[in-house]
């Protein structure tokens, strides 16, 4: 069952963050040049409909996977142990992830124009970042460090 949920998990951040850094690095640039919002809305309709679903799937097995590292959920808010510390890193993280996401979803792209692309690029390339930090973290939990 744990290498089924390393499996998910890995196939859920794959998604999430691939998408993210191919709209950071290919999507975004391109819209700005363009200041064409349309740009940025039409890769976000196809991609929500497997990266909302992918970021579910991270958040469900990631649960799991933080009771197989600390059992205890106290653990998780009062870290006593590397992987405490990083579980309650990693949550940090999916907090960040989660509100910037949604004041994206809700309030920037709703209304985006030309001229909001570029406060909705800032969201995009932080949650981008905030995606590769968590894979990193997930590393760091599973073999003891990044380094």
């Amino acid at each position: 069952m744990y290498r089924l949920l390393i499996i998910l998990h890995l196939l859920g951040a794959s998604v999430w963050v691939g998408g993210h850094l191919v709209l950071s690095l290919v999507v975004l640039p391109r819209a700005l040049h363009a200041r064409d919002a349309s740009i940025v809305r039409q890769f976000e309709s196809g991609y929500e409909r497997i990266g909302l679903p992918a970021l579910a799937l991270q958040v469900l097995t990631g649960v799991w996977l933080a009771l197989h590292w600390v059992p205890d959920i106290r653990g998780w808010l009062a870290p006593a142990s590397l992987q405490g510390w990083l579980v309650l890193v990693k949550l940090g993280l999916l907090a960040a992830t989660l509100a910037l996401a949604a004041h994206a979803r809700f309030r920037l792209v709703p209304v985006l124009d030309a001229g909001a692309l570029s406060s909705l690029a800032y969201h995009i390339v932080g949650v981008t970042l905030l995606g590769v930090a968590m894979l990193m973290t997930g590393v760091a939990i599973r073999t003891g460090g990044v380094w």
